[in-house]
């Protein structure tokens, strides 16, 4: 382990594996010790391997033990010379049952700062949460907000506030930046993404629709914001913010600043995909419904029903912040216009490959 040390969770996962990749690329001083589940060890050791093996450190765990289930070797070199923390490990099943999504999203992130404070070198903390620890809050939300008393709309929204709650708690002995996501889609330039959800029920349907002769569905609030953003956008923010002094004791929503209405995106997916646009319109209330039923969300790639409620939910989030400091490293988020054709073309070669599709839930 070199004497400058990033430890990583979250790898060999969609944005775990990529920001690994961009750290690397970011700073030839920079050693990475990725904690891993010991299922996933072959799995990320050869993503290591790809990325650099000789800077690139794969050490299995539990972030839901209270020592990170850490080698005892391993956990005391870490607390020598760990002085870097990128914290993404989280269950991000909208479906996900509130024992595994406790366990996870709050215990982990709990150990994690206990192994943060222990560090002897630590300068940060950089932690992914989510925009949607705004719950079910409607209008405006802002960076600096958290508790204003919003109820969650599943377990996974509601455990990532505890989460980063406890983050916030503890800034003034682990310097922390906080880092919120809207809903992560594939590459703006390529396309590719490691499965088929969030939104891609959305491309699920209009496949389905457009094979089989029938109108395409329009549902959600057509006027309601829906808020995605590109896993590439996503990696350069971490890197920009990581690399950023002044981002510690902040949190930054990682969000599009002028985001698509749930209407413009359907709309869009369907030309893209089909030639067509959407002609029938149902209530999303009817759809939400509908997706109780079993054999109906296994016709849609196992949507959950959850997955409904982005497309009707008036929220919007403020940017200033995030847009301050991005502006300072020359990182900005495209538009969903912009990248439509590569989202839809990979989507496309892959949506037979079993491999994209999402975890079913029951």
């Amino acid at each position: 382990m070199a004497a400058n040390t990033t430890l990583v969770t979250g790898f060999p996962g969609f944005i775990g594996r990529r920001l690994v990749r961009a750290l690397i690329d970011a700073s030839r001083k920079q050693t990475i010790v990725c904690l891993v589940e010991p299922r996933m060890k072959d799995v990320a050791t050869a993503a290591a391997a790809e990325i650099d093996a000789k800077r690139v450190e794969i050490v299995t765990g539990d972030i839901g033990a209270r020592d990170l289930g850490l080698d005892r070797a391993v956990g005391d070199r870490l607390v020598e010379e760990m002085t870097n923390c990128f914290h993404l490990a989280a269950i991000y099943d909208l479906a996900v049952p509130i024992e595994l999504a406790q366990r996870i999203n709050v215990d982990g992130t709990g150990n994690v700062l206990d192994l943060c404070r222990a560090a002897k070198r630590l300068e940060r903390l950089d932690y992914v949460s989510t925009a949607y620890v705004a719950g079910v809050r409607t209008g405006v939300v802002y960076e600096h907000e958290l508790a204003l008393g919003q109820a969650h709309k599943h377990h996974y929204e509601s455990t990532k506030f505890q989460a980063e709650v406890w983050v916030r708690e503890l800034q003034d002995v682990v310097p922390a930046a906080i880092y919120r996501p809207a809903i992560v889609v594939g590459d703006s330039r390529t396309g590719e993404t490691q499965k088929f959800d969030g939104p891609y029920y959305l491309l699920r349907t209009i496949a389905l629709s457009a094979a089989r002769g029938q109108p395409i569905i329009q549902f959600g609030r057509s006027d309601a914001a829906f808020n995605a953003v590109p896993v590439d956008f996503i990696i350069e923010a971490l890197v920009a913010g990581s690399r950023d002094p002044d981002a510690i004791g902040h949190a930054f929503h990682l969000t599009d600043p002028d985001p698509i209405s749930s209407g413009a995106l359907l709309s869009a997916l369907a030309r893209e995909y089909a030639g067509r646009e959407p002609s029938m319109k149902v209530p999303p209330r009817l759809v939400e419904n509908a997706l109780r039923i079993r054999r109906v969300r296994d016709l849609y790639s196992g949507a959950p029903r959850e997955s409904i409620r982005y497309l009707n939910h008036p929220q919007r989030f403020d940017t200033r912040q995030a847009s301050e400091m991005l502006t300072r490293a020359g990182v900005s988020c495209p538009s969903v216009e912009d990248y439509i054709g590569p989202i839809v073309a990979f989507f496309r070669e892959h949506e037979a490959d079993p491999a994209f599709a999402p975890a079913r839930g029951t």
